[in-house]
């Protein structure tokens, strides 16, 4: 469980409100955040020991942001006032059953002097969310502001922050110069850094992904279809909302809260096939789910798609945290589009899990006899060394008959609990995933300049532009082959021969970008010291 899902309102309105007073005390710049120098002084103040503040703050700061909204700071306080009262803090405590309601506040000394001395009446009031109704995030100006003043150091209050103002200061110049957001991805948002981890899932159709989804929320969602035919016709992004209701494609990808943006680059028939399904739930508050139409096949199929499909899944793959391939006991080939779908997650297959879904309609010797044909058909389509992780089990609510397979029973409980730890743990790791994605996006973009610059390079000055160009998109393997060569690069980190092709044959190649060292340098320079030190001023205060 995380912090900031601990069952705050079991703290009382009388402490609730307390704590919103000492929150504002601790939030010195007024931004709806305790930082680590904040929260340090403030946290001196209850005379625990710096080991027991330090295991405070990790549990409190559980996904790793660098700071305390009010919720994670009202944990930290019934975290110090536990501690006071002399028992032990471990990360245990988040799952074991402590009356958070009959936790008393926590002697803090010196609490009240300061207290006396501000005044909050003319200041915004902070809700249960840490957040200031009088006050929009500093950083959301920052993607609008026409200035190209650089941002100051002291705008920064957290990891995610960091990365935002890196990104607008070192790494979009780049993106920009080069052509980043054609060739490779769109430009990224102030959205894009802020939502919530995304959990996609994939398979043919009639596998149990809408069930699955379905399962986990113990509830239906709006626009949930389900049956044996292919049901969901159209991606559904599943999310935390206000009350239930569906939302068009069109109407999502235009909002400014929301990381679907990027998604207009595929068109109006796309989007027709898209929707958002809202609806208030606690497991949705911290994680999105992004429910695909099933896979089919046969070529007529991928013909008489009216929008580029792989394209798609390969565009939500970069944003989630997690891929789910749902498989079934009876539906164990991988169709053409199938391998399309699956090779277009390439340099995704940390995320990948899959999971043989409906398992109990098979009994347990024929269950090991699916497993391995199972494996037998990926390792054909995964081009990797390793085994990928395989969740059997059957995720729906029809309950399994215990007397006629004891074995499968117990199995499918271990798995699924398996399972539902990975998914829970995503929220936990979605900042250092966050920090890797950026990682991986510097070195693309990068690797990206280099090309295209090498492609300008190679033009004449003069005659016969247009016949070089041809001759430069038809040997693109070779010109891949010498920026390899000239810069030290690995093969493995250059995107698709094909997909460069396609994108070129709409572009002048004479009119791109020579290179400018200078903004590689600020990129190298970003990955190499920038980024150490961001993740070093918001790691946990007491280390």
């Amino acid at each position: 469980m995380e912090a900031s899902s601990l069952p705050i309102d079991s703290c009382s309105k009388e402490h609730q409100k307390i704590y919103r007073d000492w929150f504002n005390i601790a939030d010195s710049d007024r931004d709806g955040r305790v930082t680590g120098n904040d929260g340090t002084k403030f946290f001196a103040m209850s005379k625990l020991s710096r080991q027991e503040l330090k295991q405070i703050w990790a549990i409190a700061d559980s996904k790793r942001q660098g700071y305390l909204g009010l919720k994670e700071f009202i944990v930290a306080m019934q975290l110090i006032s536990w501690a006071q009262a002399g028992h032990e803090i471990t990360f245990d405590i988040l799952k074991s059953s402590v009356d958070l309601e009959n936790i008393g506040l926590p002697a803090m000394e010196g609490v009240d002097a300061l207290a006396a001395k501000k005044d909050f009446a003319t200041n915004g009031v902070h809700d249960i969310n840490g957040s200031n109704h009088h006050q929009v995030p500093a950083s959301a100006k920052w993607f609008t502001s026409k200035s190209s003043k650089k941002i100051p150091p002291s705008a920064v209050t957290s990891v995610v922050d960091g990365l935002k103002r890196l990104y607008i200061e070192k790494l979009k110049p780049l993106e920009s110069t080069y052509r980043f957001n054609d060739f490779v991805s769109p430009s990224l948002t102030n959205s894009d850094f802020d939502a919530k981890p995304m959990v996609m899932l994939l398979g043919q159709y009639s596998t149990g992904k809408t069930t699955f989804i379905k399962h986990l929320l113990q509830c239906d969602y709006p626009g949930a279809h389900i049956g044996p035919e292919p049901t969901t016709d159209r991606f559904v992004v599943v999310m935390s909302g206000p009350d239930e209701r569906s939302i068009p494609g069109n109407t999502i990808a235009v909002q400014a809260d929301l990381p679907f943006g990027g998604l207009t680059t595929f068109g109006g028939a796309f989007l027709s096939k898209f929707e958002c399904s809202q609806m208030p739930h606690p497991l949705l508050d911290q994680i999105t789910f992004v429910d695909t139409p099933g896979v089919l096949s046969g070529e007529k199929q991928r013909t008489q798609r009216s929008y580029d499909f792989t394209g798609v899944i390969s565009w939500f793959a970069a944003k989630c945290d997690l891929i789910l391939l749902l498989f079934d006991p009876h539906k164990l080939d991988i169709s053409d589009e199938f391998k399309r779908v699956i090779s277009c997650l390439r340099g995704n297959d940390d995320k990948i899990r899959v999971v043989l879904n409906k398992a109990h309609q098979v009994d347990t010797q024929q269950l090991m006899r699916v497993y391995g044909a199972l494996m037998w058909s990926l390792g054909k389509v995964l081009n990797t060394p390793e085994v990928v992780r395989v969740y059997i089990g059957s995720f729906n609510d029809k309950q399994i008959n215990e007397a006629d397979d004891p074995l499968g029973q117990d199995l499918f409980e271990k798995e699924q609990d398996d399972l539902l730890k990975d998914l829970l743990d995503i929220p936990r790791k979605a900042c250092d995933r966050r920090i890797n994605e950026f990682v991986k996006r510097a070195r693309a973009a990068k690797i990206n300049a280099y090309i295209v610059s090498h492609l300008k390079k190679e033009m004449p000055s003069m005659m016969g532009k247009a016949k070089a160009q041809q001759r430069l998109i038809d040997n693109l393997q070779d010109e891949f082959a010498k920026v390899q060569r000239e810069y030290h690069l690995p093969p493995g980190d250059f995107p698709s021969v094909e997909h460069y092709r396609e994108v070129l044959n709409n572009y002048n190649i004479d009119k791109f970008e020579k290179l400018k060292p200078k903004l590689v340098q600020a990129v190298d320079d970003m990955l190499g010291y920038e980024i150490p030190e961001l993740l070093k001023n918001f790691r946990n205060p007491y280390e």
